[in-house]
């Protein structure tokens, strides 16, 4: 999926989302409170290449939801969108000590 296809997809949600990170300070994009999703593309693809041509260009891609709490039901609004979407994922989940929240990674 491109940028544009991922963003209006995470956009369906209805919560906060940007591309990688928030910049703390920043006027443009402020961090928000959680809820809140960052996207971005894992940095080595999984291209599948023959006869010297790459022909299916594969990028990873992970989708991290970050809440204040374990919220079961804004993780199924994003299971939804994303099996929505027609995307298999796999799951894991985190709780960040310093930031005091919940990560759920897609």
């Amino acid at each position: 999926m491109t940028y544009k296809e991922v963003a209006d997809l995470i956009k369906t949600i209805g919560i906060p989302f940007a591309y990688d990170h928030f910049v703390a300070g920043d006027p443009e994009n402020p961090a928000p409170d959680p809820p809140f999703i960052c996207f971005y593309y894992d940095d080595k693809s999984d291209d599948l290449a023959a006869d010297n041509t790459n022909y299916a260009r594969i990028r990873p891609l992970t989708v991290e939801l970050y809440t204040d709490n374990k919220d079961f039901t804004m993780e199924q609004t994003v299971e939804n969108a994303l099996n929505g979407a027609g995307l298999a994922f796999s799951r894991s989940e985190s709780y960040i000590d310093t930031e005091r929240m919940y990560m759920v990674a897609y």
